[in-house]
């Protein structure tokens, strides 16, 4: 057992854990922040993607106490005081979802894509996502969704 100390969506947070304790698992069963979804557990899907110290990273490939000291925002974490991101309002106007499975790890990504890129092409937009899979919407109302927050974020 580690204790291990995070600021995960503004908050901190110490836990003491198993060594082996990926992120996915201190966020969904530990403490509770379900928004962060595990689709696979081979880091193929997605779903579970958080941002560490303002990066996108696959929470199912991380050990959490790999992490000591870091900032982690959840889906959960992305809108404040009761007012979704604008990536969030994006994929809710441009019905960027259907099942939802994906979204959380979709919209994380999107808005690191944007951090880093502020009014990207669809080509980049989808090199981006290659990394996020979603089995219902074709992707095309993903795409319009990013485009979409590009222009309001």
């Amino acid at each position: 057992m580690k204790k291990v100390s995070l600021e995960i969506n503004g908050k901190k947070i110490v836990k003491e854990i198993a060594d082996h304790t990926l992120l996915s698992v201190l966020l969904r069963d530990i403490l509770n922040l379900t928004g962060t979804h595990v689709g696979c557990d081979t880091s193929q899907c997605g779903a579970c993607v958080v941002h560490v110290d303002g990066k996108s990273i696959k929470s199912c490939t991380a050990f959490a106490k790999d992490l000591e000291g870091s900032k982690i925002t959840t889906i959960e974490g992305l809108s404040k005081n009761g007012k979704m991101h604008p990536m969030q309002e994006a994929f809710k106007k441009k019905h960027g979802l259907q099942c939802g499975f994906c979204t959380p790890g979709m919209v994380m990504s999107a808005v690191d894509l944007l951090k880093n890129n502020k009014n990207p092409s669809d080509k980049e937009i989808r090199d981006w996502l290659e990394g996020n899979i979603c089995r219902c919407t074709g992707y095309h109302n993903i795409i319009a969704a990013v485009k979409e927050a590009a222009s309001k974020m």
